[in-house]
């Protein structure tokens, strides 16, 4: 069962109609039993920084998702459900789940619009089965304010270029994340929740 994290902050049914359309049995919970239970785990995410990880601390989802994490078993996130992961975030002043090490920086202007909200193009930078079928220059969709800085470039699986180069997805295991929104993304996004799924097992 894949399992759709609801902390109050998230675009959960537009995550939860893709993975339907695509023919995968999902379910949406707010109970950190039902994370430690899943098969795998999608953390998607809209809002800010502090109140996301205030939320999740509320209903203690953070240590069941760290838990859960740290036993490498299949782990999606999305937008801010990425930014979470790392130590901290130039928008809030609260910890970040600091699962990865790095920090999430707001975007330069440099003349463009911030919020970046739209379709950009992703670099990939690493092999993962996440990617399978998926084409080096490929567009997804984007809404966002602040971008995800890691510490260690291993990690990163995708760059994007807006004002500047940054990680719009990385990987480590079982984990992936992304800064664009697959569940927006046509038929590019469709193909990497197939792929996720295809990674649990069904």
């Amino acid at each position: 069962m894949i399992t759709i994290v609801d902390y109050g902050r998230g675009n959960l049914r537009s995550v939860e109609k893709a993975f339907e359309y695509l023919g995968h049995q999902v379910k949406v919970s707010s109970d950190p039993g039902a994370v430690a239970e899943a098969d795998a785990l999608v953390l998607p995410g809209v809002g800010a920084f502090d109140d996301a990880i205030i939320s999740l601390k509320e209903k203690g989802l953070d240590e069941a998702i760290r838990d859960f994490i740290r036993q490498d078993r299949p782990y999606l996130g999305i937008c801010l459900g990425y930014q979470l992961l790392f130590e901290s975030s130039e928008e809030g002043k609260e910890r970040g789940l600091d699962i990865l090490p790095g920090r999430v920086r707001r975007l330069p202007g440099k003349g463009l619009k911030v919020p970046h909200m739209g379709w950009n193009s992703i670099e990939i930078a690493a092999e993962s089965p996440l990617l399978q079928g998926i084409r080096n220059g490929s567009y997804c969709y984007f809404v966002h304010s602040y971008f995800v800085e890691p510490e260690d470039d291993s990690l990163v699986l995708t760059w994007t270029e807006y004002g500047v180069r940054f990680a719009s997805g990385v990987h480590r295991g079982k984990l992936a994340a992304f800064q664009f929104h697959p569940e927006k993304s046509s038929r590019t996004g469709l193909a990497i929740l197939a792929n996720f799924a295809t990674m649990v097992g069904g």
